[in-house]
Formats: structure tokens, sequence, C-alpha cells
């Protein structure tokens, strides 16, 4: 898969608040599915399809021991998420910063 598929995926993977919700929890360690899920007002199988879309896309990983399912945070398409974000900001705060200098210009005049 391109690295733009690999971003595609990744923002799809968050763009749900229970996955953001379930990102969030792993991000202060590793949990059983109990854990990173409790509190969210979803049915067992529902938060099975938003661990699926989480595995698929490569931001979690599950380990299964006996009958305990544990979740760790993958944090590799973050770090690319991270990455296109920055690059992306830094184009835009150097558009700003010309617009700020043309009406600059403009008030001088």
């Amino acid at each position: 898969m391109n690295n733009t598929a690999q971003l595609d995926r990744s923002f799809d993977a968050l763009a749900h608040p229970a996955r953001r919700t379930i990102v969030a929890r792993l991000a202060r360690g590793p949990a059983t599915v109990g854990e990173a899920s409790r509190g969210l007002s979803l049915s067992k199988p529902a938060v099975t399809k938003h661990l699926k879309v989480l595995e698929q896309t490569g931001l979690i990983r599950r380990t299964v021991v006996g009958r305990e399912h544990r979740l760790e945070l993958r944090p590799a398409p973050l770090a690319e998420i991270e990455s296109w974000i920055e690059r992306h900001r830094t184009l835009w705060e150097a558009k700003f910063d010309a617009v700020e200098r043309h009406l600059a210009d403009k008030r001088k005049e």
C-alpha cells in the first residue's frame, strides 16, 4: 500500500470519536478490550468493528493470551499523520505570512 492510501486509511480510522477515544486511552499504555472501551455507549459488536478498523489500519495491535485480548497502540501511522500535518502547517503558515505582508504593504500605501 502506498503512503497516500495508508494516510487516507489512518485519517478515516480516526474520523470516528469512539476510535479516537480508544486510541487516546491506548496512548497511556496497553489495555484490555474492556479497559480501552469502558464508558463508550457502544454494544460489544460495535466495539469489535471499531477495533477491527484500528487493527486493519495498523494503529493498534491485539495480543491474545488465553481469554484476555490486550491492545497496544502502534505509533507508526500516527507519526505519518503528524508528518503530513507538519508539512501542510508549514505551507499554510508561509501563505498566511505572505498575505499578512501584503496587507501590511497595502496599509502603508
